[in-house]
């Protein structure tokens, strides 16, 4: 009942964000990604396993982020000296372009010489059942529960799609949720609670799954 009452809280917090004032337009924002392509690409696929793919993502989520990484509300040294001087409309142009992109996925990764105390078959598992179903045992949650059995999110809620996300993005990103590094997920903590309940190979396991969910 608690972790239920916690998640409705989010749900809620996340519905009451503010709404950008513009309306972003695709066109307008193809002229202006020239510099996010060097590290999204113009499909949106990450050029590197630590850059997100952002092609398909959802519009009101990308808004967010790129504003709080402008006002250093989440800290993204490689971004901020370029969002900096992004106006709101940009933002919103940049944000729509890149939502209107096809949905990029990255696949799992090998599961070969990592210092995993499970072996491959036993470490699919733990990740597919984190995702799926979570821990009730350690107070861990469905992540489907928010970003849906598919892994597509949420959009109108403010729910990312990681469907197919890259594994080295997401285990830096549930990393520095759980280091308080990242603290951008809203007064609840939902994500910081989350992540803060998870050890490192539960980390990895839930990274790789979600990488490779298409």
């Amino acid at each position: 009942m608690k972790l239920r009452l916690i998640s409705f809280a989010f749900f809620a917090a996340l519905l009451a964000l503010p709404a950008s004032a513009q309306v972003g337009d695709p066109a307008a924002g193809a002229a202006k990604i020239a510099t996010c392509s060097a590290c999204h690409g113009s499909d949106g696929k990450g050029i590197l396993p630590i850059y997100p793919n952002i092609g398909g993502q959802g519009y009101a989520y990308m808004v967010k982020q790129i504003h709080d990484i402008k006002d250093g509300v989440r800290p993204v040294v490689e971004m901020q000296p370029f969002v900096v001087a992004l106006t709101d409309q940009d933002i919103a142009d940049i944000s729509a372009y890149y939502a209107e992109q096809p949905h990029q996925v990255t696949g799992s990764q090998p599961l070969t010489n990592e210092p995993w105390d499970l072996d491959s078959e036993a470490f699919l598992a733990l990740g597919e059942k984190i995702y799926r179903n979570g821990m009730m045992e350690t107070g861990v949650p469905a992540c489907s529960g928010c970003h849906a059995p598919s892994g597509m999110g949420n959009g109108p809620a403010g729910f990312p799609v990681v469907s197919g996300q890259q594994y080295d993005y997401l285990v830096k990103q549930l990393n520095d949720f759980r280091g308080n590094v990242r603290v951008n997920d809203g007064d609840s903590m939902w994500m910081r609670a989350v992540a803060a309940r998870l050890t490192d190979v539960e980390i990895e396991a839930v990274a790789n799954f979600i990488a490779g969910l298409n």
